[in-house]
């Protein structure tokens, strides 16, 4: 269980990260969606989750490579916006456990229909 501190971090993390991402000139990079953020243990590093629901294999790619790129710039923003003495290190990845549940549900509700 996280304590709340660590939650409030990863929280606000999210939001300012959105708000960065959408200031951006990239439209790669601007319509990218953020599920979530998971810190480590010591808060050095934190795993920012995308939604790839609309893009290709070749775009996430494209997308993570400007990413990447642009995770100084990012950072920078991130810790003028948070006030903190440090950002976490940030690796970025698509979140698969979204479709992976949306696929759930409708085995779900296929397994119900053919119930009745």
């Amino acid at each position: 269980m996280k304590s709340v501190k660590v939650q409030r971090k990863e929280s606000i993390l999210k939001e300012v990260l959105y708000e960065i991402l959408s200031s951006m000139n990239d439209g790669r990079i601007i319509g990218l969606s953020i599920m979530d953020v998971v810190f480590s243990r010591d808060g050095s590093d934190a795993k920012i989750y995308l939604e790839k629901s609309f893009l290709n294999n070749d775009e996430q790619k494209e997308a993570l490579k400007q990413l990447n790129k642009a995770k100084g710039f990012i950072k920078s923003q991130a810790l003028k916006s948070t006030g903190w003495f440090r950002v976490p290190n940030m690796v970025f990845s698509f979140d698969e456990h979204f479709q992976k549940e949306n696929r759930m549900e409708e085995l779900f509700a296929k397994i119900a229909r053919e119930k009745k």
